[in-house]
């Protein structure tokens, strides 16, 4: 199971690293909905594949909201405010990606030096879930386009879900989805909201709103 879930965490590196270092928004929104369904995998591997139908039914329902529901709404949400790319972010794609690699460095460290309550599964999960977090707050704070943005909060969810699924083996699905609720609501008023913004001023940069005048 250990190595199954090393796996895991290294993809999981590699497709934050990918989303860093990625222009297209259609892209992004896929690697996103790809780490959705492979973290939704993740409490079943945990049980050792064993079914049980609380594990079953939870594990169906994260693979069909991050896998399905939230990147058809993005999708939607980019086809509706007629744009592809994110162009000329606040960090350029090779800075960000740097600047990634630094955070993956800082997040080993401080999970080293990190005392937990229990032991984890694997080694890798505590500093992939620190630096998934990272990536989700880095693609918020250096990207211009709305809908960027929300693919980072995305993703700083995928890695706060990460570090409570592989601390906790029996986890509290009924506060795991009320996590997912939470997060149902914030894509879907960030989708009405960037679809409005683009209505009104013919752009989603975010960095523009600054300029509005009374």
């Amino acid at each position: 199971m250990n190595n199954t879930l090393d796996t895991i965490m290294i993809f999981l590196v590699l497709t934050n690293l990918a989303l860093l270092g990625l222009s297209r928004l259609g892209t992004c929104i896929r690697i996103v909905a790809v780490q959705g369904v492979v973290l939704g995998l993740v409490p079943l591997l945990m049980n050792n594949w064993h079914f049980e139908i609380r594990l079953a039914a939870f594990s169906a329902v994260l693979i069909v909201l991050k896998g399905i529901v939230f990147p058809r709404l993005l999708t939607k949400a980019m086809r509706d405010i007629k744009t592809l790319r994110e162009i000329e972010p606040f960090i350029g794609y090779s800075s960000s990606i740097a600047l990634g690699t630094a955070l993956l460095i800082i997040c080993m460290w401080l999970s080293s030096h990190l005392p937990l309550p229990v032991e984890t599964i694997s080694e890798l999960t505590v500093p992939v879930a620190f630096f998934t977090i990272m990536s989700g707050l880095l693609l918020i704070i250096s990207r211009k386009k709305a809908i960027t943005q929300v693919l980072g909060y995305l993703v700083m969810e995928n890695g706060i879900y990460t570090f409570g699924v592989t601390l906790v083996e029996h986890q509290p699905v009924l506060v795991e989805l009320g996590i997912l609720l939470d997060v149902f609501v914030a894509v879907f008023v960030m989708g009405i909201t960037m679809f409005h913004i683009n209505r009104e001023f013919d752009h989603i940069d975010t960095d523009q709103l600054s300029n509005l005048k009374v």
